[in-house]
């Protein structure tokens, strides 16, 4: 059995806490795979304009940012499990809300971005540093596939799954019994938080000194600019996407159709990349993903029906394991070769997301201009192909970062406690 295991996974240390970590992701991933996509249809289907999705979606990126410098704070002063937790249950009630408010929904498009933003930015900060902590640079490569893995696979089993529900039942039934199903994924999620160690740290929340490193070390000013143009793309095609498949077929079913696929795809590529990508090619790697990512838009950009949106998947689902694999093992071992890292490790995840989230929130209000200015049928593809620039971007800011190449353990890991 072991040996069957090191041939899956390499020669690769996985302790407790990875693998408990790697759950709760997994645990995560299903439920949003479950919900998520359908949230946004549901809020569509309630009022048929893209400017009100859009600005749902603003509302919970503008959300996010404010959360992860407060998270950040509260994980220094702390306990990062505990901010952990606080993500998941705020999710909870974020799918809660939608199932109180049900068709009224479409009316508090405000505060329901704001409650989804905020258990993004709680979970999403602790997630991070988690990670962070209890990887190495040798272990990240396999940690990031394998999420990649079962974020693939909750991808695949998760909108087919729910697409059924919601077409068989009662549209309204349908969706209730969707987001209960998350809210209870969410709630296992926070019983298995309690079995991770817990994790403080100690000193000042140091966040402008977080900000103001990257005029002395550009290798983090490069990840940092890198990680803006990651938002920039992902902002708006996270949702744009789906309410085009939904609008092209009328099928919740089509989604998970097109769910199932893409990531079955996204499940195989993960497994390689996470397994067989040797480090020296991790940037030639992001590159390729990059480049895919961004010629895939030309496909739905002018002919978005459902035979050009699954296209676009399938290249989509082989592009994002290539790229995000190396490029988020990457961000951290920049972020681990930063000064004073065992200290500020949180400040330097926080100050990653906010660059992020600006990213996505510039992109947001790209989309927004470009559909007041040009009018939805012409300003979406043209906002599409100038945002879908964002992850083609990122190569020309990771190519020249060198890492020395060192054998001791990160003196914060957790591997390094064992």
């Amino acid at each position: 059995m072991k040996k069957w295991t090191q041939k899956l996974i390499g020669d690769i240390e996985v302790n407790k806490d990875i693998t408990l970590l790697l759950v709760i992701g997994g645990l995560y991933a299903l439920s949003i795979a479950l919900s998520n996509t359908f949230v946004n249809v549901f809020l569509w289907k309630q009022s048929e304009d893209l400017i009100k999705l859009s600005i749902y979606n603003l509302s919970a990126v503008i959300m996010q940012p404010i959360t992860f410098i407060l998270a950040g704070r509260w994980a220094k002063k702390i306990d990062r499990i505990i901010v952990l937790r606080l993500g998941v249950i705020s999710l909870s009630c974020f799918y809660l809300t939608v199932l109180i408010l049900s068709d009224q929904a479409g009316k508090y498009l405000i505060l329901l971005g704001a409650l989804l933003g905020i258990g993004y930015g709680f979970y999403w900060l602790s997630f991070h540093v988690l990670t962070f902590e209890i990887t190495e640079p040798e272990t990240r490569d396999f940690f990031n596939g394998f999420l990649g893995l079962l974020t693939s696979f909750a991808g695949m089993i998760g909108p087919i799954f729910a697409g059924f529900v919601i077409t068989y039942m009662e549209d309204l039934i349908g969706y209730q019994v969707i987001f209960s199903g998350s809210l209870f994924l969410f709630s296992v999620a926070v019983f298995l938080s309690f079995f991770l160690g817990r994790r403080s740290a100690k000193g000042e929340y140091r966040l402008a000194e977080g900000f103001s490193y990257r005029k002395e070390y550009r290798h983090w000013k490069n990840i940092l600019h890198a990680n803006f143009f990651q938002g920039l793309r992902e902002g708006s095609f996270i949702f744009v996407v789906i309410v085009w498949l939904y609008i092209a077929t009328g099928s919740e079913l089509a989604i998970g159709t097109y769910g199932l696929i893409t990531s079955f795809l996204s499940f195989i590529c993960y497994f390689i990349v996470g397994r067989f990508l040797p480090k020296t090619k991790r940037k030639y790697a992001v590159l390729v993903g990059g480049t895919i990512l961004y010629f895939a838009v030309f496909i739905i950009a002018f002919g978005a029906d459902f035979t050009h949106l699954i296209i676009y998947g399938v290249f989509a689902s082989i592009a994002y394991p290539l790229l995000l694999v190396p490029y988020l093992s990457l961000t951290y071992d920049v972020i681990g070769s930063s000064r004073d890292a065992a200290t500020m490790r949180v400040e330097y995840i926080v100050v990653r997301e906010l660059f992020l989230n600006f990213g996505r929130i510039a992109s947001i209000l790209i989309l927004i201009v470009a559909i007041l200015g040009l009018g939805e049928e012409k300003g979406v593809p043209i906002a599409l192909l100038f945002l879908g620039l964002g992850h083609f971007v990122i190569y020309w800011f990771i190519k020249d970062i060198s890492l020395p190449e060192s054998n001791k353990k990160e003196s914060y890991s957790a591997l390094k406690k064992r």
